[in-house]
């Protein structure tokens, strides 16, 4: 029997799906990564960093440990799932400090496991085998799970795995992953390939995070939307600067700095006591004592980013910093810029595809 911990096996960022040999694609799951680990008594689920995440989902641990068969590891995704799709937001809620809040959500809020990969079966190590037997293997050992315990779709085919970059979306999944089909699992080995969606938009940059090095380098930018009522909204930020730029970006924000304050549409929040639940510098249980504090800058400037996709009204993950646009009104960075994805069911999901879809 394999024993914890275990650096789960990544995946490489591509632009398109891959053809060049043969792969196994499966959705791209948005929530936490969890490798399981099931001996002849109990569970033990791994958070990707190799930290237990049993107190934080008891009612996952029991479901787990009642399904799942004696001396298997099996890795995937830890997700909530709502009639509107993947909710990521309740499923950081669920990082609770005190038992008793954990206990209320895991009633109002249940989780859901989604398997993609085995490590072991019947006390056998079995991360040497090629994906496709692991695949198989996989599916033999979850024959006779249910909820809140899934087996991820897949499928051999290209143009499936296309369909469901396109439609998975609107359930909010968050892209598609190739596996070569003869490849090993190897653990902390970016030997996947993830496709995610891409998309791009002009936000206002109306405020920054310096560096943790100090206040030589600016470590990130934040960015603002203006909604349908006119208001600036806090969206995200962008930290994808080499240290060059960041330097420079000291240099080239200065003039910004200067009485940005006085008419600055956050000030409310940067006078609020840290926690405001939309405060850009607001501390949180999950930014783990990281300064959050931030630097207003008057709203005059216009950034190109690139994001995947919105969780809410705001970017899911850190937007890649692309060029400045000069030629872009700050009153014209609008949420209405963005695509509007088509909802999807997450019920479709799970029954898609198979072994020889």
């Amino acid at each position: 029997m394999i024993a914890p911990p275990i650096e789960p096996m990544l995946a490489k960022l591509a632009d398109v799906l891959p053809a060049d040999r043969d792969y196994l694609y499966e959705p791209k799951w948005d929530g936490f990564r969890a490798i399981v680990f099931r001996s002849a008594s109990d569970v033990f689920i791994q958070s990707r960093d190799l930290k237990p995440l049993d107190r934080y989902f008891p009612d996952l641990h029991e479901a787990l440990l009642a399904q799942l068969p004696r001396g298997c590891v099996v890795d995937g995704e830890i997700v909530i799932t709502t009639r509107h799709g993947l909710d990521f937001d309740a499923l950081q809620m669920r990082l609770h400090p005190a038992a008793s809040r954990v206990a209320k959500l895991a009633q109002a809020t249940p989780a859901s496991f989604v398997a993609f990969d085995v490590l072991a079966a019947g006390g056998r190590n079995a991360m040497g085998a090629p994906q496709h037997e692991r695949r198989a293997l996989l599916e033999r050992l979850l024959s006779r799970v249910g909820p809140p315990l899934y087996l991820t779709p897949m499928t051999e085919d290209r143009r499936t795995a296309a369909k469901w970059l396109e439609r998975f979306e609107g359930a909010g999944l968050d892209g598609v992953v190739a596996k070569p089909a003869d490849a090993s699992y190897q653990p902390g080995k970016r030997a996947m390939i993830k496709v995610k969606h891409a998309r791009t938009a002009d936000c206002v940059v109306a405020g920054f995070r310096w560096h943790k090095t100090g206040t030589d380098a600016v470590g990130s930018l934040l960015l603002g939307l203006f909604d349908g009522r006119g208001a600036l909204q806090h969206v995200g930020v962008t930290s994808s600067f080499t240290m060059a730029m960041r330097k420079q970006l000291v240099k080239e924000l200065a003039p910004l700095r200067k009485k940005a304050l006085a008419s600055h549409p956050w000030r409310a929040w940067a006078q609020a006591e840290a926690g405001s639940a939309r405060m850009p510098g607001a501390q949180s249980r999950w930014s783990a004592g990281k300064d959050l504090s931030w630097e207003p800058l008057r709203v005059e400037r216009v950034c190109e980013v690139k994001y995947d996709h919105l969780q809410g009204d705001r970017f899911r993950h850190a937007a890649t910093f692309l060029r400045w646009r000069p030629d872009r009104e700050p009153r014209d960075c609008r949420y209405d810029q963005l695509e509007v994805t088509p909802a999807y069911e997450l019920s479709k999901v799970f029954s898609s595809g198979s072994r020889h879809s």
